[in-house]
């Protein structure tokens, strides 16, 4: 009951939150790790790689939640709707849908048809990009994409009510979430299988609560005890599915490992707290920051490149040992900040970046 006990501090707030940004480039570090080390996963084995990955793998899985949470934490702003509707899609939509565009053109031609050598079949690309399955992880921008379509309408509900509202806002739809895929997954163990189909139209509705709950968090600052209590329980929250990825069993069916799992949810929102506790307290010196925020800054071009960049990776040095798997990880994730640094500094290309 400590963490319930913690008041929430209302403090002045920077227009730059340093905890923010930081998370960010963990985040994108962790999504990196995730693709690299699946290179390694396979049947359980037991031994020191195959642990090795499935840590790396499943550990790393909560900062796909968290990633939608610091897009709650910006996007609900008011700042951010002050000057209405049109005008929040004319600036976000501006940023996404060429990189929806792009990158879904460049994975299908350059990595699927011409790196892999699969053949391109029209129907079979249609299906692909309406269950938005183009490539691994483009789901992702369908994500954003729909959640920056209700932003507009949660902020204006949000507004009138405090932060009260938005945790209650928050808790139902994060409640509601896990109750939807708690039914698909009894109705499965019943023989009477439901699943839960996510395509581009309706890709954002399960994240709406984390994406809430960004924007209710964002002014919590936890109080030292709070912020080891917290960490503890977001390691806590990620050892389970590791174990239970090692060790499956019929009676955790409710707790999936997967990035919309109530494991990994809790671990997101512990260490977002983490985050914005200890930026509260700590105020980097101004070089520190700066570079926080061009990494914070390039880490969408990096989610957008570093597939790309990994497919290459795979043709020169197969991923055979842990040794080459972690090279390859520092190799893609340097090689990709790079080019998203490059790239955002270009006319034209920067803006798929």
């Amino acid at each position: 009951m400590a963490l319930l006990d913690i008041p929430v501090q209302a403090t002045a707030r920077p227009q730059r939150e340093w905890g923010l940004d930081a998370l960010r480039v963990v985040a994108i570090t962790g999504v990196v790790a995730i693709h690299v080390s699946g290179l390694l996963l396979g049947p359980r084995s037991g031994g020191p790689a195959w642990w090795a990955a499935v840590t790396v793998n499943v550990g790393s899985t909560w900062v796909v939640p968290a990633f939608v949470m610091i897009s709650g934490a910006l996007v609900l702003s008011p700042r951010a709707h002050a000057d209405g509707p049109a005008a929040f899609y004319r600036k976000r939509f501006a940023r996404v849908l060429p990189a929806l565009l792009a990158w879904h053109v460049i994975y299908l031609v350059v990595v699927r048809c011409w790196l892999r050598g699969e053949p391109f079949r029209p129907r079979i690309a249609l299906i692909g990009l309406l269950d938005a399955k183009t490539f691994t992880a483009l789901y992702f921008l369908w994500l954003i994409a729909g959640l920056y379509v209700i932003a507009p309408v949660i902020a204006a509900f949000l507004r009138g009510g405090g932060r009260r509202r938005a945790f209650g806002v928050a808790l139902v739809a994060l409640l509601w979430t896990q109750l939807g895929y708690a039914v698909s997954t009894l109705s499965s163990l019943l023989g009477a299988p439901r699943p839960i189909h996510l395509g581009v139209w309706n890709q954002w509705w399960p994240y709406v609560g984390l994406f809430v709950a960004g924007w209710a968090l964002r002014g919590v600052v936890l109080r030292p005890s709070g912020l080891v209590a917290a960490a503890l329980a977001g390691v806590l929250a990620v050892a389970e599915p590791i174990w239970q990825y090692a060790h499956p069993q019929r009676l955790l069916a409710f707790l999936p490992i997967t990035r919309l799992g109530p494991m990994m949810t809790v671990a997101a929102i512990c260490f977002f707290l983490v985050a914005t506790g200890v930026a509260a307290r700590i105020t980097p010196g101004p070089r520190t920051a700066s570079a926080l925020r061009r990494l914070s800054g390039a880490a969408f071009g990096v989610f957008l490149v570093h597939l790309l960049i990994l497919e290459i990776v795979k043709v020169i040095v197969p991923a055979t040992s842990p040794v080459i798997l972690a090279a390859a990880f520092v190799a893609t994730l340097a090689t990709s900040y790079a080019i998203s640094l490059l790239a955002a500094r270009i006319p034209y290309l920067g803006a798929i970046f």
